[in-house]
């Protein structure tokens, strides 16, 4: 007589393998998601940077004033020559950050120095994952 044989896991089996995975991801998650938040938010910081030396660089060009506005309630950043926009970015959604900014705006004179409210820093943050992005009087951004 021959006796079949049924290939398989029983319960408990199953059961212990779904504890411990759900233990080492308990785990792991925490530090996962810190570490998602530092890259959004130096992504972010990125971006601010590229548009405040985008604007430095139009108002150098231009040999015109440009305006830089900085909005933390919606997270933008808007590039305008007097009245006329010429660049918009949502840096706030794009990267899931909030902002913070010392002033509501920087002009670059048309040799691109930071002309009245100068020393402008905008903060990036997200949960605990926080970055500062300077721009000195003479409108260098760091």
């Amino acid at each position: 007589m021959r006796t079949v044989r049924r290939e398989g896991y029983t319960v408990l089996e199953l059961v212990i393998v779904v504890t411990i995975s759900s233990i080492v991801l308990a785990i792991a998650i925490p530090p996962a998601q810190t570490m998602l938040d530092r890259l959004s938010v130096h992504a972010a910081a990125s971006d601010v940077a590229a548009i405040l030396s985008t604007a430095r660089t139009l108002a150098l060009a231009g040999h015109s004033p440009v305006a830089v506005d900085v909005d933390p309630t919606s997270g933008v950043l808007r590039i305008r020559r007097g009245v006329e926009m010429l660049l918009a970015r949502n840096v706030g959604q794009a990267h899931g950050v909030r902002l913070e900014r010392t002033r509501d705006s920087l002009t670059y004179d048309p040799r691109g120095l930071g002309r009245g409210a100068a020393n402008l820093s905008v903060i990036v943050r997200r949960r605990a994952a926080v970055e500062t992005v300077f721009v000195s009087r003479l409108g260098r951004v760091r």
